[in-house]
């Protein structure tokens, strides 16, 4: 497992899924201020990284959750990779948006389940962990067997550890914020003055930069 997490690591730094720039930081849509900038649909565009990281999913789920009847992929990020990895599995799929439609049939999840159905969830991003769970919750509203989440990435925050733990819900990443940090500092990609700046990011994101 350890050399498959450097490997999604390596592949999301080299197709640029993941970009690291401590001296010219991005905004994030909370208002953060950020070294690292993580968009997990780019690696649909690279059929070798897109089914490594099918197949893993697919491994994760064959051996955590082998009752697993069900995958659902949070909108919208991982819907792409949870429908790749149910039907390696030949499970069906579902996905859920962060809210209700307003017209229509008002749908938060969409496709065909049934209360009491063991479900695995696939995420593309953990960051604090807020919408995540956000679906977590639904499916249990709708009578769902949550068992777990897979995601591709967690930036490890704590915030993020707190919510999954205070919810009961089991939480694998395929790869990680300081594996990343390690694989970058191998490859020559950033050096260690700006290691330190990712170390005192990752500790307070929420006042960092300001």
């Amino acid at each position: 497992m350890e050399n498959s997490t450097k490997q999604v690591a390596e592949y999301l730094l080299q197709i640029k899924a993941i970009k690291l720039q401590p001296s010219n930081p991005f905004t994030w849509a909370s208002g953060w201020k950020s070294p690292i900038y993580c968009d997990n649909r780019k690696t649909l565009s690279y059929p070798v990284v897109r089914s490594y990281i099918r197949d893993l999913f697919a491994s994760i789920v064959s051996e955590l959750y082998p009752d697993a009847e069900l995958i659902a992929g949070v909108a919208t990020g991982a819907i792409a990779h949870g429908a790749l990895a149910a039907d390696k599995l030949g499970l069906p799929f579902i996905y859920v948006r962060s809210e209700a439609k307003s017209h229509g049939l008002g749908n938060q999840i969409e496709g065909y389940y049934e209360r009491g159905q063991k479900v695995v969830v696939i995420e593309d991003l953990i960051s604090t962990g807020g919408s995540s769970l956000n679906a977590v919750r639904a499916l249990r509203e709708a009578g769902c067997n949550v068992l777990g989440m897979i995601a591709i990435f967690t930036y490890g925050f704590h915030k993020a550890t707190e919510g999954f733990a205070s919810e009961k819900c089991s939480l694998h990443t395929l790869s990680n914020y300081d594996t990343l940090v390690e694989i970058a500092v191998g490859s020559g990609y950033i050096g260690q003055t700006e290691v330190d700046t990712l170390k005192k990011w990752k500790m307070d994101p929420s006042i960092w930069g300001i």
